[in-house]
């Protein structure tokens, strides 16, 4: 990657020596230096080393590969939107794709290309921003209606020199609302001479009218395989001597930006005069030592919190910030779990011999439950780091809670403990975090194991030492004695409706009636399927109900199998078989008859024999609805005796 010539117009300033010999001396000051001392000014490496061509873009093939073949067929729209993270290239393909519209070769030959091997005519001038048909435009400090006017008012005019007048907006998304109406015209059917290319990192806040008019680009984070070739190539150039480890470091702090990346290369060569070395750039970016955080993660997940907090601290002394290496064992946790799931991973040359050999380490010997507790804690926890008003004490703080947390038996493992106990299998059986059997547990005392008990321990340990272990051990002693009755049994799910009648909790009773269609009941276990009006902590509200209730947890789940009819749609169903019912009846079909318009609003179990006996004479046993006497004759007759 070369960089491009220089072009400067005719109509720049004076050079800095003419400017330093026409510059007058002031009287008793000594005259100004000369030309020659003057020193040549520095071009930071993004701008140096900056993309001239498509084929020193990296990283966004998918987008190269869709305009060449764009442009090999003549099939170029009017307008272009690029968007992406900050460093991905957006105004340098921009510039880029400008290039291609407009080469055009010294014999005047040529055609809208994405291969330039060579300076056309106007390359030069576009690459550094100053050809007069290439404007490029701010949208941050001109997004008004007034500007967008400018604009469409002069693509009227054809393009000065080159092919086409090419207006490249950057950070479009900051014009006001007024401007992007302003630009709906103009953008759908603008003059053939006239491109847009248009540039944002929020691409959401662009209106549909305005995406709608282009043809969208989405250029991807380039990935850190591509970046530390890019940047050990840029090296190469530079003559500068760099650590494979540092590069990784760099690649990995740029997040997928390209600009990022030769910034913090720029500065770390800077401050390694000539040669890089890791633990330069690690004291540049403020990173802990890698291989002191993978032995802070296997603390943490062996248990052991006072070792855990000394390497805190120890790297809290030495400069690294809290927040970092919080978000450093976080990222640990992550690779863990992704070679866990995917062992070619550990393939990326971002990462480190350290971070390869132990992480596969870690996954193979942390299980996937530890492993998905780790990583919500410690990113939950981080949250709180960086809002602490003292973060090292916060930091502190989750460790200790992490490192807890490591004697805790996953809730597989604690419904296995349970069952075992239950059972009649000694409760030592599985250990805290599933790694064996519980300490104090004599191999004899063991039994048989079952076959669904935890894996035996392998080299990392998951339970703590010393107190840690008897804390472990006492419980598992509790979970291992017999449970109490519960205080009160509830044989049905009918049950639970009248015990939430009886507290008065009228929602609950309601919900229980409408939304819950149940799958399976027992003393302690209800699952069902939700109703369409079921809140989502239907099933918590009904275990904590019954746990103030009854003094006994009830497992509450909502399942995915289908449940029976809840309580109200089969009191419904069985309201509507009793209307039929009743319509069917001969004396309800002859009131029916008799009031024309009438209605039946509800069925009363009120004709049912009384203890007396004498409500049988209330129907008419010889009633025939097909004969000629009408029963309520007596309605056109009141004289009647």
């Amino acid at each position: 990657m070369q960089e491009p010539p220089p072009s400067a117009p005719a109509s720049n300033a004076l050079s800095a020596e003419a400017q330093l010999l026409e510059e007058p001396g002031l009287p008793g000051f000594a005259p100004p230096p000369q030309a020659a001392a003057a020193p040549a000014g520095y071009r930071v490496l993004a701008r140096k080393y900056r993309p001239s061509s498509f084929d020193d873009l990296i990283g966004q093939d998918p987008m190269v590969r869709t305009l060449r073949n764009a442009f090999a067929r003549n099939r170029i729209p009017q307008a272009w939107m690029l968007t992406g993270v900050r460093g991905v290239g957006k105004t340098t393909t921009a510039r880029i794709l400008a290039r291609g519209l407009n080469f055009e070769l010294p014999d005047h030959k040529g055609a809208p290309t994405v291969d330039m091997d060579r300076l056309g005519l106007h390359c030069a001038a576009i690459i550094e921003g100053n050809h007069i048909d290439v404007m490029e435009i701010d949208a941050a400090s001109n997004n008004g209606v007034e500007n967008v006017r400018q604009i469409t008012d002069s693509v009227r005019y054809a393009p000065t020199s080159a092919r086409y007048k090419v207006y490249i907006i950057d950070e479009v998304h900051m014009l006001s609302a007024g401007a992007f109406n302003a630009f709906l015209k103009t953008l759908e059917e603008p003059p053939p001479h006239v491109k847009f290319i248009f540039a944002t990192t929020e691409i959401r806040k662009v209106p549909v009218t305005i995406l709608s008019r282009c043809q969208r680009f989405d250029l991807r984070r380039v990935d850190a395989a591509t970046l530390v070739a890019h940047l050990r190539r840029i090296c190469g150039l530079e003559s500068v001597t760099i650590e494979d480890e540092a590069l990784a470091l760099i690649a990995r702090a740029a997040e997928g930006s390209v600009r990022d990346s030769m910034s913090l290369l720029d500065q770390a060569i800077a401050h390694g005069v000539g040669t890089v070395l890791a633990e330069d750039v690690r004291q540049m970016l403020g990173l802990a030592d890698r291989a002191r955080l993978l032995d802070l993660f296997e603390e943490l997940m062996a248990g052991r919190a006072a070792e855990a907090l000394a390497q805190l601290r120890a790297l809290y002394d030495v400069g690294s910030d809290p927040a970092l290496v919080i978000s450093d064992l976080a990222d640990i946790a992550h690779l863990a779990t992704r070679l866990k799931i995917l062992p070619e991973a550990a393939k990326d040359p971002s990462l480190s011999e350290a971070e390869r050999l132990r992480g596969l380490s870690f996954a193979e010997r942390l299980s996937m439950p530890i492993l998905s507790r780790a990583w919500q804690l410690l990113s939950r926890g981080l949250l709180e780091v960086q809002a602490a008003g003292k973060p090292i004490a916060a930091a502190e703080m989750l460790l200790i809670r992490l490192a807890y947390a490591a004697n805790l038996p996953t809730p597989d493992e604690a419904l296995k403990a349970l069952a075992n106990a239950g059972g009649g299998a000694p409760a030592g059986s599985v250990a805290p975090g599933g790694v064996g059997p519980a300490p104090g547990t004599s191999a004899a005392a063991q039994g048989p194991r079952p076959v669904a008990a935890a894996p035996p321990s392998t080299g990392l340990r998951l339970a703590a030492s010393g107190g840690g272990e008897a804390a472990a051990a006492r419980a598992t002693q509790r979970e291992a004695r017999p449970q109490a009755a519960p205080a009160m049994r509830l044989a049905s799910f009918k049950d639970v409706i009248a015990l939430a009648r009886e507290k008065r909790d009228l929602a609950l009773t309601y919900a229980l009636e409408a939304d819950v269609r149940l799958v399976a009941f027992e003393q302690g276990r209800i699952e069902f399927e939700p109703g369409r009006g079921a809140s989502d902590d239907l099933a918590k509200t009904i275990a904590r109900r019954l746990l103030e209730w009854t003094g006994e947890r009830w497992l509450v789940a909502v399942s995915p199998a289908a449940g029976e009819q809840s309580i109200a749609e089969r009191r419904d169903v069985e309201r509507r078989d009793a209307l039929e019912d009743a319509k069917g009846q001969p004396l309800v079909r002859a009131i029916l008859a008799r009031f024309p318009g009438a209605e039946i609003v509800d069925v009363r179990d009120s004709l049912a024999p009384s203890e007396e006996g004498d409500d049988d004479a209330a129907v008419p046993q010889d009633f025939d609805p097909e004969s000629d006497e009408d029963p309520f004759e007596f309605l056109d007759n009141p004289e009647t005796d």
